[in-house]
């Protein structure tokens, strides 16, 4: 049966996505359109360009997460730099390691530009901080001036993934300015609004992979002092939109796999940790799977 799928946002514990996907397939399902946002983009983008879950597995344990950290080099070895270099380029990291990782592996498979999937098959989730948008590519690729075929989904990727201030922004320089564009959770970590048209009847059915608990089950911030209201604060920036969009409608259709104990930028973690966190998503995505009614 084919189905529409959105991965959520997460960083590492995006690990757990993989097993979600490796369920999904086990069960015969057919992913007919893709979204996803940060760790979600990655996974997207590996499943439209026609890795299956082993794969991407296989990609994994040759992958050393720590290799994708690029650094600038600073050219005073001092603690201070890192601040500088820091408030200049807004990112500790470039980031270009882990968009070329992402072009040699889509283009193994064939796959450089939008133009080399099928259309309406993939569509990543950034955030436009210049415009204060959410920005779905390709779709929204032709209002910057910028033709969706020839535009690099690696880049889609490098996008969607940048975390703020762990990578450094993209800049998207168009004929109609130069944009800054983040890490796509900071304005939907899981944009489940992209495939639910509601005045629509649905071709198919819309599944969610979602790296969090239930919106009710969620543990209460506790707030002290200021370094956790800034906290509180992104967290809120992060969940607001989605939270505020799913409805218990949509939450039948929702594997939530609340990772625990890991950090979204833990880019150190172990080899069993990261098996575990697989075994933990496909596990739970398994269970939802025996009960779902389509």
């Amino acid at each position: 049966m084919d189905i529409d799928i959105v991965f959520s946002g997460g960083g590492v514990k995006g690990f757990a996505l993989v097993g979600a996907y490796e369920a999904i397939e086990a069960k015969g399902l057919r992913l007919k359109r893709i979204a996803g946002t940060s760790a979600g983009s990655i996974i997207a983008a590996l499943i439209a360009a026609g890795y299956t879950s082993r794969q991407i597995v296989e990609i994994i344990d040759g992958l050393d997460l720590q290799q994708l950290l690029d650094k600038r080099k600073e050219i005073i070895p001092l603690p201070l730099m890192k601040w500088v270099i820091l408030y200049w380029k807004m990112g500790l990291y470039k980031g270009k390691v882990l968009e070329q990782w992402m072009e040699e592996i889509l283009a193994a498979k064939g796959v450089r530009t939008f133009a080399d999937l099928p259309e309406g098959h993939l569509y990543i989730v950034a955030s436009d901080v210049t415009s204060g948008r959410i920005l779905v590519l390709p779709t929204d690729l032709p209002q910057y001036g910028i033709n969706p075929d020839t535009f690099s989904v690696a880049k889609a990727v490098r996008m969607s993934v940048s975390i703020p201030y762990f990578f450094e922004p993209t800049k998207l320089h168009t004929s109609n300015g130069k944009f800054v564009v983040v890490d796509g959770g900071v304005l939907s970590n899981f944009p489940l609004f992209i495939f639910d048209e509601e005045k629509k009847i649905k071709k198919r059915p819309v599944l969610g992979i979602q790296l969090s608990a239930k919106q009710n089950e969620r543990p209460k911030k506790k707030i002290r002092n200021a370094i956790e209201l800034y906290e509180a604060l992104f967290r809120a920036m992060k969940e607001a939109h989605d939270a505020r969009y799913i409805s218990r409608r949509h939450e039948k259709n929702i594997v939530f796999i609340p990772v625990h104990n890991v950090l979204a930028t833990e880019f150190a973690i172990t080899s069993e940790e990261r098996d575990r966190l697989i075994e933990y998503g496909k596990t739970k995505t398994e269970q939802f799977l025996k009960k779902w009614t389509y």
